[in-house]
């Protein structure tokens, strides 16, 4: 080991040799805590960021997924219940790519279309037809579990069988079941994506014969009446759509919190389809086809031929006329006839009436024209009296002790927030101050002890040589003094400089008591001797 190095071990060692109980201790505790904080930071910062793996895995899915991850040495986390598996972010992109070499996760719940992989050529017919209902029932709740917010899905088909012996087929019908996630609900809009997934994947399925129930046992779309609740989705999404619009207005014009909005709407949501034709024809309007027939015929009287008149007169060849001539004109005339045919399909969800209802407070409809703010109110909210509509506007004084006690608690948590960061801040601070404050201490303490276990130079004076007068006889047990062997004189050492004495001296007292050396050097510098 180097000599420096050596010189400082010794004297580290010297120095805690020098401490008490207390400041071994304390320096012990010191040390434990440093080595704690290095490994808990070490570990800390060697752990490896973790990532998603897999999610929303089945319980056979997730076995899989651990059981291979345990062959491979990988480490992993569970979370959400064993759902979701993690994996270090190093080993993502690697385990993702081995782990679909060796088919996992298969998805055992859903296996879809993979069972007909495994059929045997020797299965009979029913055993192809299950086989292939269970796959479309396992595609299709595949499909329907991505949907955001579905857990799980479960789909039963019953679909038909094809026969001869049967005048009418009934048509298929589906059930879905499905659990959502914790705080997720379904919309309206999602249950019809369901509904229409389902009967369009089936053949001669319609969405009618579709039913859908939540895990709570919630029909959300029922056999032969549809989506449930459609109506009353729609209407309420108008309500707000209408609501918002008015109150936006509002809360620019008079300022938020001012005004209150209600709306009101019924929806017709009958699906209607009108045909009307009309005909329309004009004199000027030429035919569209004409055709003109003329017989005409001559000769004369040669036989008595005729009708007896009312005076037993002939009348006819024979009679007054005896000419024998005929003459026939036939006209046809196909006219142009206008035909307007419009055929109108109403679509559902047309509003048949509204009504809306406007507060606004007394303060602030003060400085307001309530007919023209009436006016502009029934134009933003689409106002049709024709149809029904109404709109009522009224100022009335507000109630804010709820608001008034809102904010005065906000206030009040804002300020319990301030002050417990001030406190945590001036706790923070005086542990700092205090751990300093500790330091400074244990180094006065450790320099005080080392300055105390300088050695001091101590003068003895001249020691007198053995042999010579004026020498003490040393006494030493079994040997006398005339038995000792003579020593040479020893050199007489050189008379020490006194001046050099007084600045060792001045220095040691300077080193053991520097506070009293430069308070009296201050003293000396402050007198008027010394200004001087």
């Amino acid at each position: 080991m180097p000599a420096q190095m050596q010189a400082a071990l010794e004297r580290l060692t010297g120095a805690v040799k020098q401490f008490s109980v207390a400041q071994r201790t304390l320096a012990i505790i010191g040390v434990a805590v440093l080595v704690l904080g290095a490994v808990g930071l070490s570990s800390w910062m060697s752990r490896p960021s973790m990532s998603p793996l897999f999610t929303s895995l089945s319980g056979a899915d997730a076995s899989a997924v651990v059981d291979e991850l345990d062959s491979q040495g990988v480490s992993y986390q569970l979370a959400d219940g064993g759902s979701t598996v993690l994996v270090p972010a190093k080993d993502l992109y690697s385990q993702r790519i081995h782990l679909a070499a060796a088919g996992i996760p298969a998805n055992a719940d859903g296996a879809g279309y993979s069972l007909l992989d495994d059929m045997p050529m020797t299965s009979s017919e029913f055993q192809q037809e299950k086989t292939y209902q269970r796959a479309l029932e396992g595609e299709l709740a595949k499909t329907i579990g991505s949907i955001d917010g579905v857990d799980a899905a479960t789909v039963k088909l019953a679909i038909p069988e094809d026969t001869v012996f049967v005048d009418t087929k009934q048509d298929p019908t589906a059930s879905v079941f499905v659990r959502t996630r914790a705080g997720k609900t379904l919309s309206v809009d999602q249950v019809q994506s369901i509904v229409h997934l389902v009967s369009a994947g089936i053949p001669d399925m319609q969405p009618t014969d579709v039913s859908v129930v939540d895990a709570s046992g919630k029909v959300l779309s029922a056999v032969g009446t549809g989506t449930t609740g459609v109506s009353g989705g729609r209407e309420t999404d108008y309500e707000e759509r209408v609501r918002t619009s008015v109150q936006t207005l509002l809360d620019r014009v008079i300022g938020p919190g001012k005004s209150a909005v209600t709306v009101t709407a019924s929806l017709n949501f009958d699906e209607a389809q009108r045909t009307t034709e009309k005909f329309d024809a004009t004199k000027n309007t030429p035919p569209l086809a004409s055709s003109k027939k003329t017989e005409q015929y001559s000769g004369s009287n040669s036989s008595a031929t005729g009708v007896l008149g009312p005076d037993q007169n002939v009348v006819g060849p024979n009679g007054n006329d005896q000419s024998g001539a005929y003459k026939s004109t036939t006209e046809d005339l196909t006219n142009a006839v206008n035909k307007t045919t419009e055929v109108v399909k109403a679509a559902p969800g047309s509003v048949e009436r509204q009504s809306v209802a406007v507060v606004v407070d007394d303060k602030a409809a003060a400085a307001l024209d309530l007919t023209q703010l009436q006016a502009t109110i029934a134009a933003a909210a689409g106002i049709d009296t024709t149809r029904g509509d109404t709109l009522a506007v009224q100022a009335a004084a507000f109630d804010t002790t709820q608001a008034d006690a809102a904010a005065t608690a906000l206030a009040q948590a804002d300020a319990d927030a301030k002050v417990a960061a001030e406190n945590a801040k001036v706790r923070e601070l005086a542990i700092a101050g205090g751990l300093v404050l500790l330091a400074i201490i244990a180094f006065i303490v450790f320099a005080r002890r080392s300055r105390r276990a300088r050695r001091t130079a101590v003068d003895l004076g001249e020691l007198p040589v053995l042999g010579t007068p004026g020498a003490a006889a040393l006494g030493i047990e079994g040997v006398g003094a005339d038995e000792l062997p003579v020593l040479p004189p020893a050199p007489r050492p050189l008379e020490p400089d006194p001046i050099a004495l007084k600045r060792a001296e001045i220095t040691a007292l300077a080193d053991e008591q520097p506070e009293e050396v430069a308070d009296l050097l201050r003293t000396w510098l402050g007198s008027p001797s010394g200004a001087r």
